[in-house]
């Protein structure tokens, strides 16, 4: 080592920070790879499966399955069922979980921790008890067989209202509410010219999180739908699946092409739902 020449050292970040994207590149494979294979098995065919070693490439005969899932049950209009029945349960889901969080977190009326406590409560029973009393009551109301019966319980969720509490109470100043009110502002306009601005990138993402949740929502369109028009895409998968004998490569075209307008929405929105949930962050 020449004389007045410092030995280099690599610095701990650097170490750090390839140790952390090699973790973050296994993570991305580990959750493509099913998506992946699952292509694979749909192009090349149901002796893919069995096939050893696993054909790891695709094949070419995936338009030719995807044309034979839009000829075997109606895949076209339970697309357009599912898209509308998830965008309308969303889009009024995350303004009405706005407007209840706001009045939890920024209204003064009796019982209203006692109220939210409630709602807090209702997220630790399971889904599955509440299946029996809500088909009671939509058969009461007589519903069964149409959109609505998927579309009107949920159009509020006891999470968004506890998401959007949380981001009225901690990103909405009290001086600005109460400086509205002493200008003669009613409720209404607080929380539509005030407060939501305010949080709609978290509206924005729970709206997100509720499309995706409707989307793959199995069990209340099987419970409730009858008519093969009015199936959503989840059901219309489960028609692939209907005979006793199962055609692999079908059944994994379907899934693929059903799960296609998810990675749509998460490519052009996938940012905007991260800024979001950064923007909206608790503070401690």
């Amino acid at each position: 080592m020449k004389p007045g020449r410092q030995p280099k050292r690599r610095g701990k970040g650097g170490g750090v920070s390839r140790r952390v994207y090699m973790f973050l590149a296994l993570a991305v494979i580990v959750s493509v790879f099913p998506l992946y294979y699952m292509f694979v098995i749909a192009s090349a065919g149901a002796t893919a499966v069995t096939s050893i070693p696993p054909r790891m490439y695709p094949g070419t005969q995936f338009f030719e399955v995807a044309a034979k899932v839009f000829d075997t049950v109606p895949f076209f209009a339970s697309l357009i069922n599912s898209i509308f029945v998830s965008l309308t349960i969303a889009v009024v889901s995350a303004i009405m979980c706005a407007m209840a969080g706001f009045a939890f977190a920024k209204l003064q009326f009796p019982g209203r921790n006692l109220l939210f406590l409630i709602v807090l409560l209702t997220m630790t029973v399971p889904a599955q008890l509440s299946v029996i009393p809500q088909y009671l009551i939509i058969s009461g109301l007589d519903w069964v067989d149409t959109l609505q019966a998927i579309i009107v319980p949920g159009l509020a969720s006891a999470f968004g209202i506890f998401w959007m509490r949380q981001h009225m109470a901690t990103t909405v100043s009290d001086e600005l509410i109460q400086s509205a009110r002493i200008d003669g502002a009613n409720s209404w306009q607080m929380f539509w010219g005030i407060a939501f601005p305010v949080v709609r990138p978290a509206a924005f993402v729970l709206g997100l999180i509720t499309f995706t949740s409707v989307w793959n929502d199995f069990m209340w369109p099987f419970i409730v739908l009858k008519s093969p028009e009015l199936f959503t895409v989840q059901i219309a998968l489960k028609q692939l699946q209907a005979n006793r004998t199962i055609d692999v490569a079908l059944a994994m075209g379907g899934s693929f092409l059903a799960t296609l307008p998810l990675l749509i929405v998460f490519f052009f929105v996938g940012r905007r739902m991260v800024s979001g949930i950064m923007d909206g962050a608790f503070k401690g």
